[in-house]
């Protein structure tokens, strides 16, 4: 069954695992964290994002 195992398929398994474990991650520890830490957070993540769309495209 497993003999016919597309080579693709593995990366894409173990980036599916590496998403999910990460998802996990975010959410025990939002919450676990104090509810002004989330808020903080969520406040700064427009900010985050502009800057990693900024040094996306200083990339290219």
């Amino acid at each position: 069954m497993f003999a016919v195992l597309d080579p693709l398929l593995i990366p894409l398994v173990v980036g599916a695992f590496m998403v999910l474990c990460a998802a996990v991650v975010c959410v025990v520890a939002i919450v676990r964290a104090d509810r002004r830490d989330v808020v903080a957070v969520v406040r700064a993540l427009p900010e985050l994002a502009a800057v990693m769309v900024l040094w996306r495209r200083h990339r290219q």
